[in-house]
């Protein structure tokens, strides 16, 4: 079960950035346990929630999504939320953009970096993207400055919008 107490914090962060989410409750699986994406609004299912860094992770997605694809986020994204190919080869980059996001908000929230890439996550390779993101690097935030995103002066991880509204359409 993950920490309640970073989960409330996270639903907190979530409503005063204005990101679209519900606390409901579902009994089946999903991609990842206790977070789905439905038409636009992220469900979470407080009770199947195993690392509160998913719910981050996720909302990344929102917050990073071209603004007018956003309604389209639904079910597993990576295989059925966005149908058309352009956003298909969108979600290419909004995928690290969303793994920056997270991490930017997990730094905002005064977490570390495991809340994010915790050991079941991120196909083994947590820890190399905790020292990346440590030592500067890391994936996705140049797209982040691209979406005017991240603050002009401070750059990553200082944000100066947490939801993107700059479309390329």
């Amino acid at each position: 079960m993950a920490n309640l107490d970073q989960i409330k914090q996270i639903l907190e962060f979530l409503s005063e950035i204005n990101l679209p989410y519900q606390v409901t409750q579902f009994e089946e699986d999903t991609f990842l346990p206790g977070v789905r994406h439905n038409k636009g609004v992220l469900e979470i299912s407080i009770e199947k929630v195993q690392y509160s860094g998913d719910i981050l992770h996720e909302a990344g997605h929102y917050a990073v999504c071209e603004p007018t694809e956003r309604q389209f986020l639904d079910g597993n994204i990576y295989k059925t939320g966005l149908q058309h190919q352009r956003a298909k080869q969108q979600m290419m980059g909004e995928e690290m953009a969303a793994t920056a996001w997270s991490v930017a908000a997990a730094i905002h929230l005064g977490f570390s970096l495991q809340v994010v890439f915790h050991e079941a996550g991120f196909r083994g390779a947590s820890e190399s993207l905790i020292t990346a993101f440590e030592n500067g690097g890391g994936i996705g935030h140049p797209l982040l400055g691209a979406y005017q995103m991240t603050c002009p002066k401070r750059g990553f991880p200082h944000m100066s919008a947490w939801i993107r509204t700059l479309s390329w359409a």
